[in-house]
């Protein structure tokens, strides 16, 4: 890569392994639903500039029905659940368990006939799984099972989210399918919000969504669609084995956050089998997930 597609990948690493530290700094003192739809609102008045002088609005809105379904998969439904999950997980846990967005992604683009599951990819899927089951079988707490689920639940959706913009909205520019999806997000948040809005809280959880909607979202997207361009869909992907460990650091740097066994024994079980996982023939069209959270 040139220095510039360093840069953009460094950044763009650095931004999506933030989300989980923020979230959960953030949901410590504001409901999840709150902070989801402040950092659609933010995310969304930031890019809406950029999606109008380009003309790629109107073009996602005419493609209602998979935006609305795009919207509901990747983001509406997804951000929630995992700001609830992390009321109960550590950041770093919640940044490994969603590193299993490849792995779903593998499944299901096999199940849909678009590419084979080789004996090579099958071993990397069990390993990558055999990770996660290491993860929740030596660091969960039993009580804390649901949380788990709820973020294999984030991670599956994240997973299909890209493929429905590569099967059914490709022809429709990115920046307006995701500044049209932050706004439609919005809309369906705010009706909740004045039950669930906080009496109070503080500079660091409010800092944090801010941190959400300007860094993790609008900045983000808009880094993440700088990296496509200048390095193609195919290694933009590799931001998917960076993103958890980013995750990891950064929670024991700044919340102190223990690195367990089972971190240290299904981390690089997850990323290997990821890798594997998800090698495709030469000849398979290659799928860029959005991995955010």
């Amino acid at each position: 890569m040139s220095k510039r597609g360093w840069i953009l990948f460094l950044s763009l690493g650095l931004l999506w392994g933030m989300p989980y530290l923020l979230i959960r700094i953030a949901v410590q003192e504001i409901d999840p639903l709150i902070v989801a739809g402040m950092r659609t609102l933010i995310g969304s008045l930031l890019l809406l500039p950029v999606a109008l002088h380009r003309g790629a609005l109107r073009p996602a809105f005419r493609q209602w029905k998979w935006l609305l379904a795009f919207t509901l998969i990747e983001i509406t439904v997804p951000w929630v659940m995992l700001g609830h999950a992390e009321t109960r997980l550590n950041s770093s846990t919640a940044g490994l368990l969603i590193a299993i967005v490849p792995l779903f992604a593998a499944l299901i683009v096999t199940k849909l006939g678009h590419e084979r599951l080789e004996p090579r990819r099958m071993f990397g899927l069990g390993l990558g799984f055999a990770g996660v089951a290491l993860l929740v079988g030596l660091d969960i707490h039993f009580t804390d099972l649901l949380a788990v689920a709820a973020t294999i639940v984030v991670a599956l959706c994240y997973a299909i989210g890209p493929i429905i913009i590569d099967r059914k909205l490709s022809d429709v520019p990115a920046i307006g399918v995701i500044t049209a999806s932050l706004m439609l997000a919005t809309v369906i948040y705010v009706p909740f919000a004045p039950f669930l809005w906080p009496g109070q809280f503080s500079a660091p959880a409010a800092w944090s969504v801010l941190g959400l909607g300007v860094l993790c979202t609008a900045t983000a997207f808009l880094v993440f669609f700088a990296l496509i361009a200048e390095v193609g869909p195919a290694r933009a992907t590799v931001i998917t084995y960076v993103n958890p460990a980013v995750a990891i650091a950064l929670g024991a740097l700044v919340l102190h956050e223990p690195l367990t066994v089972g971190m240290a024994i299904g981390f690089p079980l997850v990323i290997a089998g990821s890798f594997l996982g998800t090698m495709r023939v030469r000849s398979a069209p290659a799928v860029a997930p959005v991995t955010e959270s």
